[in-house]
């Protein structure tokens, strides 16, 4: 098809192509194709995207295909969980990623750690948003798209409704109708009064007008314009105030990640989140562990709880709570839910963020009009255990892995394990063509579950020696890879 193709372009524009011909972009230039910006711009391999919900991975894999990068994917799969998994990614959600962008030496952390609404008048506090400040920030350093453009598939979901996942049937199924006794919680109730069942349609126009109100006035609008004065009113009248002064202090940071050497012979390193995200030091105390001894997981779990412990009973720094040894008696108190989610591009890019309500639907209230689910008060509720790494190698500015995990005490064992198999694919496999290089046979250990894409041979470069999985425990997605335009083309051929 390509040659009839060539054979009918003139002599000139010929003679340019075919030098150009190895570019694959340059070729679409020549010979026709979606534009930046439209699904299938990008001709081969996308990178890859994993979530815990399905629909979230399959909205960040088309920015993928349209030319965004993992920074672009990663704001697409936290705004589109607002919508389909808001029991552990609301607007009213904390957390914190870790993005690195080659050739950047080192990864950073953006922390947009949940905080406290200052009123403690009521017998549910709420936590002051902090999703978008994340996003804004992320967007802000490392994205090629507005969050205005990448708000709009999450809006549509949310005005004209989308099915409920396992995911989020799962969840509600745990709350039960004490989330759906609220008044403002309606487009969570089924006909009958209980929650809703996986399959039916969740419909949230109030969120769905909340979504284009910042995609028209921008993320700022909630933190210091109307939206703010709406959320200030509707927030008191649901019982758990959060005042425009809240909003307004309201601000994410960057931060640099905790940094330790990679497993042996990997030639990597491996950075985690910073405190005070405390996963982070629990999941490189639990990695450090397993550097040593990779067969002893039950020890990798002890010291993990014995840092986080520690650090939530007196502090300290990474340095000190690194060389924790474990202890029996540390114990943690029951921790909320949260979600992981990871995104890589097809020029190494990496995002790997943890999100949080401070509990399953955070307070179970909804500031009414808004839509949005108010998030629970880390004052009030023990914060969980945030975690994700990001492994890469500095001497050839590459991406080698990264995780995002969830499962409450686990979650930092988890990161550690999903961390020290994914690096263990130190040899290129000989893969045929078609063939999937699989990695990860057994799942982490409970109760975490992990997200995970690893490229064994490095990335840019080496892209057919990437794998990414899902934890098969959660019903979510992994998916990238090779465009289907690219396999076309090469059928034709």
């Amino acid at each position: 098809m390509r040659s009839m193709i060539t054979r009918a372009l003139p002599a000139v524009l010929l003679a340019l192509a075919l030098p150009l011909a190895a570019c694959k972009q340059t070729q679409r230039f020549f010979f026709g194709g979606p534009p930046l910006g439209t699904p299938g711009y990008v001709i081969g391999f996308l990178g890859a995207v994993i979530a815990d919900e399905p629909r979230a991975a399959l909205e960040a894999r088309e920015v993928l295909s349209e030319g965004g990068n993992a920074a672009d994917a990663a704001t697409t799969i936290a705004l589109t969980l607002a919508v389909t998994l808001p029991s552990r990614a609301g607007l009213g959600a904390g957390g914190a990623c870790l993005a690195y962008f080659p050739p950047a030496k080192t990864p950073e952390a953006i922390m947009f750690l949940p905080q406290p609404a200052e009123s403690t008048a009521t017998d549910r506090p709420a936590a002051v948003p902090m999703l978008l400040r994340g996003l804004l920030t992320l967007q802000a350093r490392h994205g090629t798209r507005t969050i205005a453009n990448l708000i709009q598939p999450a809006e549509g979901l949310a005005r004209f409704g989308v099915p409920v996942s396992t995911a989020l049937a799962r969840d509600l199924k745990v709350v039960g109708q004490a989330l759906t006794l609220d008044p403002g919680a309606s487009p969570f109730a089924s006909i009958t009064g209980g929650p809703l069942t996986e399959g039916t349609t969740l419909m949230q126009p109030d969120l769905g007008t909340t979504f284009a109100e910042i995609r028209i006035n921008g993320v700022n609008d909630l933190y210091g314009g109307a939206l703010a004065e709406r959320l200030e009113r509707a927030s008191a009248n649901a019982g758990s105030p959060i005042t425009a002064g809240d909003l307004a202090k309201a601000r994410a940071s960057i931060a640099e990640p905790i940094i330790i050497p990679g497993w042996p012979g990997s030639h990597a390193d491996i950075a985690f989140l910073p405190l005070p995200a405390d996963g982070g030091i629990a999941a490189a105390a639990a990695f450090q562990a397993l550097t040593h001894n990779s067969e002893d997981v039950s020890g990798a779990r002890a010291i993990a709880r014995a840092v986080a412990a520690r650090y939530r009973q007196s502090g300290g720094d990474a340095k000190t709570l690194l060389a924790t040894q474990a202890d029996g008696t540390a114990s943690l108190p029951a921790l909320p839910a949260s979600t992981g989610f990871v995104a890589l591009d097809r020029k190494g890019g990496a995002v790997a963020c943890d999100v949080t309500m401070g509990n399953l639907f955070g307070i179970g209230r909804i500031a009414r009009g808004t839509g949005l689910v108010l998030a629970a008060s880390p004052k009030t509720w023990p914060p969980p255990l945030l975690s994700a790494a990001i492994a890469f190698n500095p001497a050839r500015f590459g991406f080698r892995a990264a995780v995002a995990t969830s499962g409450q005490e686990g979650a930092p064992l988890a990161t550690a394990v999903a961390l020290a198999e994914t690096l263990s694919m130190t040899e290129k496999p000989k893969l045929k063509k078609g063939q999937t290089l699989r990695f990860m046979p057994t799942p982490v250990p409970d109760p975490g579950r992990a997200n995970v894409v690893g490229c064994s041979a490095g990335l840019p470069g080496a892209e057919k020696f990437c794998a990414w999985q899902a934890d098969p425990r959660l019903n979510g997605l992994a998916t990238g890879g090779e465009d289907q335009e690219k396999i076309e083309m090469e059928r034709a051929e």
